[in-house]
């Protein structure tokens, strides 16, 4: 084998590493829930026939901004990651990827994203795109350090997807929209609390302010995982009597919010590791569970 043989063997696994690299940076496992949610916020707000093809540019266009955003996200965070065990390997703290090249990378996505969204489905789901853009990067990244109230500030940007969804079908605002984007906000309050537990001690090395971090205790940590439960509860079940979805997903939002909410009393009543993983796992059972039967149950609007 010659040189250049040599060569040109070395440098396609590295570019393939580096491209998996770059990949690593958008978090493509939030990216997919971002586009499920937006999915269904889309399906939601259409005609008994959605527009297909707008459907797919809304998908594309909420895609890339999503990774540019969360990208830039992990620029911001490179420091703090590196404190952590669970995200001190990521491509940033690990040296993989320098910060320029991934600044830019989450700008460039993150801009053609909106631009994308502006000009093939409407403003109005750029506006929207935008608005989790900033709040995320402004506003919940830079608290994290500071407040526990960052939670409910991050579950701002974290509820939105749907909206934009549902604002790319219908091309307005509505109390639909704004129930969807309720059934968010309020599952990401113990979603985020349940990590918050199972990971506090990496969460304080970093010094990130997330309550059971700030508070050993639990008391708050566990009123607001009961109170926000208990709220999921009642406006998960809001789709039905809005005429958004069928008798169907009332029963089934029913049942998944009493699961839920018992998976919450269960860490409360023996607040262990192992309480916190299965409240962590209830919720990542608990959402798509109930938006794939808003989507299959739902009311043509």
């Amino acid at each position: 084998m010659n040189s250049s043989t040599g060569t040109a063997n070395i440098a396609i696994p590295s570019a393939s590493r580096r491209a998996v690299d770059f990949f690593e940076l958008t978090k493509p496992r939030i990216v997919l829930m971002v586009l499920i949610t937006a999915f269904v916020g889309y399906y939601a707000g259409s005609g008994s026939v959605p527009d297909y093809l707008q459907l797919l540019q809304m998908l594309l266009g909420t895609a890339l901004a999503a990774a540019g955003t969360l990208a830039l996200n992990q620029f911001l965070e490179r420091d703090t990651d590196a404190k952590m065990d669970r995200t001190r390997r990521r491509p940033l703290p690990d040296g993989r990827v320098q910060p320029y090249d991934a600044l830019w990378f989450g700008v460039a996505l993150t801009v053609f994203g909106l631009a994308y969204l502006a000009l093939a489905v409407n403003w109005l789901s750029a506006a929207v795109a935008a608005a989790i853009t900033l709040s995320y990067l402004l506003a919940y990244t830079p608290m994290k350090r500071s407040s526990p109230l960052c939670v409910p500030v991050g579950a701002v940007p974290g509820a939105l997807p749907p909206v934009i969804g549902w604002v790319a079908a219908r091309g307005e605002l509505s109390v639909d929209a704004w129930v969807l984007f309720a059934i968010m906000f309020l599952w990401q309050i113990p979603h985020t609390l349940a990590i918050a537990c199972l990971y506090r001690d990496d969460f304080a090395k970093a010094g990130i302010q997330f309550l059971p971090v700030i508070e050993p205790d639990g008391e708050s940590t566990n009123r607001q995982i009961i109170v926000h439960c208990l709220a999921l509860l009642a406006v998960s079940l809001l789709p039905t009597l809005i005429g958004l979805a069928g008798a169907v997903y009332f029963i089934a939002a029913f049942l998944l919010g009493i699961g839920f909410l018992g998976s919450g009393v269960s860490l409360v009543m023996a607040p262990t590791r192992t309480g916190a993983r299965r409240l962590l796992f209830a919720s990542l059972i608990y959402l798509p569970a109930l938006l794939l039967v808003m989507a299959l149950d739902r009311v043509p609007l």
